[in-house]
């Protein structure tokens, strides 16, 4: 099984790095941005990207299926999980925050993941039980705590969320720095490479597209990840939010949540 997840690994590596040549190549230029029926923006590279990874899943691994946020194909216990432009908002935008996610999820366990950032050509990639790299490096979370001066935190909030996270933040605000920015997964490589400490995120339905490449990867930089109320969850369908930490935080944030947030799955 290691070796046919580092082939796996290998496979998710190339498709990043083409996919960080298509966003590049969108970046500056009419990126056709619009908006789908959620309200949220989609662009060419969002779909260009999509449909490459498909392409590639159909040609090399055919009886896998793929789990794309703009696009899917088949059904399988072996799921390729992706996430094509997470902050397309930024990216429509110009402003160049955005990342490239893919998992490979086995039956419902993120074993492989790879985020590439192509503004800053960083790669991040791990294999469940062999640690996390960042372009080749040994990465891991940081152990500081919500009230250390050093510590910054990560937050998603939309308009039609099914968690409403603003009072879990009024009450954590006391004790640490939130940022919001434009990237749930860039955020969380920040987690995993110990610049960041949290993140918090109330997305549901599809949203395990954004998750599960950073569930692998921030675990095997020694974090947390679980659902809004510290439970364990599945990446091959939607999620219950997520709460993204360095571990140290983890346990106090869920508790804070689970004051003003009621479990809705």
């Amino acid at each position: 099984m290691d070796n046919e997840l580092e082939e796996y690994l290998e496979f998710a590596k190339d498709i990043a790095k083409h996919s960080g040549e298509i966003m590049l190549k969108y970046f500056k230029q009419n990126n056709g941005a619009n908006y789908k029926g959620d309200k949220t923006i989609v662009t060419l590279a969002d779909t260009e990207i999509n449909s490459y990874l498909i392409k590639q899943v159909k040609e090399k691994y055919p009886l896998h299926s793929v789990d794309g946020e703009e696009e899917q194909f088949g059904k399988s216990d072996y799921v390729w999980v992706c996430d094509p432009v997470d902050g397309t908002a930024m990216y429509a935008r110009h402003i160049p925050v955005a990342v490239f996610s893919l998992a490979l999820v086995i039956k419902g366990q993120s074993m492989v993941g790879v985020v590439f950032d192509p503004f800053t050509n960083s790669l991040y990639t791990a294999i469940k039980g062999k640690g996390a790299y960042k372009n080749g490096e040994r990465i891991m979370v940081n152990d500081y705590a919500l009230e250390d001066m050093k510590t910054v935190c990560h937050y998603d909030s939309w308009v039609g969320a099914d968690y409403n996270i603003s009072k879990v933040l009024q009450e954590l605000e006391t004790k640490t720095y939130f940022v919001g920015l434009g990237s749930i997964i860039r955020a969380c490589m920040c987690i995993a490479s110990g610049d960041f400490s949290l993140a918090i995120f109330p997305g549901t339905k599809h949203k395990n597209c954004d998750i599960a490449a950073v569930k692998v990867i921030v675990e095997e930089a020694g974090g947390t990840v679980t659902d809004l109320f510290g439970n364990e969850q599945k990446y091959d369908e939607s999620i219950n939010g997520a709460v993204i930490s360095n571990g140290k935080v983890h346990n106090e944030v869920i508790d804070t949540i689970k004051k003003y947030l009621k479990d809705k799955k």
